[in-house]
């Protein structure tokens, strides 16, 4: 037997997981905290106010009204049982690679910073020939 949809439920449940008080919610609506409580105890609600709450918390109304809080924990619990299961969770990190890798970046810095000095001096010397053809 499926349980029947609380509407009212699942948006104080998902303004509760957005840190968000039914004070805020009720500013943010221009209703009052009391009509936001009594949302949230209705079993349904007209689909203009779910469009409104939505936009402020930020869920489609599909969404809201797709919320399951047992479908949430058992993602968590999946999520967490597969991020802790056969799985290596620390950082390998070898170190003497890391500097062999920064050396040789080093030497090939220098190769380029030599050919870009090469390129300099040989702009110089065709802009000193230039010069000098033209003073002639």
């Amino acid at each position: 037997m499926t349980k029947p949809t609380h509407i009212g439920r699942k948006i104080s449940r998902l303004r509760e997981l957005k840190e968000m008080k039914q004070e805020t919610l009720a500013e943010a609506l221009g209703i009052s905290q009391q009509a936001v409580s009594k949302i949230e105890q209705s079993e349904t609600i007209e689909e203009l106010t779910l469009e409104r709450i939505s936009k402020v918390l930020g869920f489609s109304p599909e969404a809201i009204k797709n919320y399951d809080d047992d479908k949430v924990v058992n993602n968590i619990q999946n999520n967490y049982d597969n991020a802790s299961g056969p799985y290596n969770n620390q950082c390998i990190f070898h170190n003497d690679k890391v500097i062999e890798l920064v050396e040789e970046n080093k030497k090939l810095l220098n190769e380029v910073r030599s050919l870009y000095i090469a390129l300099l001096k040989e702009k110089d010397e065709k802009i000193a020939l230039l010069e000098n053809r033209l003073n002639k």
